[in-house]
């Protein structure tokens, strides 16, 4: 497994900003970034966005550091390159993780008691 990061050079909410990708598969950025930790919020597109802070716990973890134009590069070479309102590349199904709404948070019903009423048991 190989992903990339450029150095934190991009501003904002008053930090700088990497950018974490696979040259391979989002399925692959996606394992990579679960295993550093990155929230599922943190993928825009084609890529994580990662904290100046984080960065060198990327690199340690295995990310391999390059220039911003090589992400870029890396990105189009492999088909995976999206631009915001463009259609996922090809090949890439699933191309951001699964994410819970903001405005209705996962809330488990419980079982009534005696069992599930589709059951027939309650």
């Amino acid at each position: 497994m190989t992903v990339y990061i450029d150095p934190p050079t991009w501003p904002g909410h008053g930090r700088l900003w990497s950018h974490l990708i696979s040259d391979v598969s989002y399925d692959e950025l996606h394992a990579f970034a679960a295993e550093l930790g990155a929230p599922p919020r943190a993928f825009e597109r084609d890529h994580y966005d990662i904290p100046a802070h984080r960065y060198e716990d990327a690199v340690r973890t295995g990310a391999v550091r390059v220039s911003s134009r090589e992400v870029v590069r890396l990105l189009h070479g492999a088909g995976l390159r999206r631009r915001k309102g463009s259609a996922p590349a090809e090949g890439a199904e699933n191309p951001q993780p699964l994410r819970r709404s903001r405005t209705r948070p996962f809330t488990p019903v419980p079982e009534p008691e005696g069992g599930s009423p589709r059951s027939g048991n309650g």
